[in-house]
């Protein structure tokens, strides 16, 4: 505990640890017994694995009944089978409307990416957050029952269901016909790697979301904005890389690295990781580049 809040004091080696647990090998057993050690005790690891972790209850910055927007669950054509996903559009749109796809994290569809749909509409766009497990019957409710369904999924088959998501948006009635993107953390791939396979894509924001292979780069057509955590040493590695790529294919991109702050930081449901000043800067940027893109 710290001694002016008196609230547990959350470390870096904690959050790296909860970085494992959640994208790499560590399960909850070992994650529990490193937090333990960290923490220096069972009762202080407790109090702050919650902390570290997502909070589903966490409230909305858009609301459901928001009056500004208008959300609905709805399925459409996937590539290969029904999708499901959470639409959303602004009310008070007059004209074509440019949209955006809203590609969750490695939970799933969830209330916090539900969120950031509604976010997307307030700021003047059709948002789309499709459910990318739909080819397994949907997003369950238990986290780490959702990110083992993300091991099992088809990299090419999942591409091709986010290409089906621009096409299905692309010629909605009220849409322009312009279709970004923008992901976090596995979806951030995702969005990296269908620039790759979506040449019709007109524009792409990834939120700390691995890069997509150096020889894949030739085939992008979409500006690409990429939003980078400083402290985020495990996405952070294949930057200079995915750089280099997108410099000497003459592509069109821009890279944001915010200093001191983790990956996830725009996930506001995430009290340990959360940084509202970064969070507010690049989601700045990304509606500045939409805006510019899908208008």
């Amino acid at each position: 505990m710290t001694e002016e809040t008196g609230k547990p004091n959350i470390t870096q080696a904690m959050i790296d640890a909860y970085d494992e647990y959640t994208h790499l090998s560590l399960d909850r057993r070992k994650f529990m017994e490193r937090l333990t050690v960290l923490a220096g005790s069972g009762a202080a690891a407790a109090t702050i694995a919650p902390m570290l972790a997502a909070n589903s209850a966490q409230a909305a910055m858009v609301a459901a009944d928001d009056s500004r927007v208008a959300g609905q669950d709805v399925t459409y054509p996937g590539a290969s089978g029904e999708m499901k996903g959470y639409l959303v559009t602004p009310k008070s749109a007059s004209g074509p409307l440019g949209s955006v796809i809203v590609i969750h994290e490695n939970r799933g569809l969830n209330e916090h990416i539900r969120d950031v749909a509604r976010r997307v509409a307030v700021d003047g766009f059709v948002a789309l957050a499709p459910d990318f497990l739909s080819p397994q019957g949907g997003t369950p409710s238990n986290e780490d029952k959702a990110r083992e369904m993300f091991s099992t999924l088809d990299m090419a088959q999942t591409v091709a269901n986010g290409e089906a998501t621009r096409a299905f948006l692309a010629k909605r009635q009220g849409a322009n016909g312009k279709v970004g993107a923008v992901g976090f953390c596995w979806g951030g791939g995702l969005v990296n790697r269908m620039a790759t396979k979506s040449p019709e894509l007109n524009a792409g924001v990834a939120y700390y979301g691995a890069q997509a292979p150096a020889a894949d780069v030739p085939a992008i057509k979409a500006p690409l904005l990429l939003h980078y955590a400083g402290l985020d040493e495990r996405i952070n590695a294949g930057i200079d890389a995915y750089k280099n790529a997108l410099t000497d294919n003459g592509k069109t991109f821009e890279i944001f690295i915010y200093d001191g702050v983790n990956h996830a930081f725009n996930n506001d449901s995430s009290a340990a990781r959360y940084d509202k000043a970064a969070a507010d800067l690049a989601w700045s940027r990304t509606t500045a580049f939409f805006k510019k893109y899908l208008a």
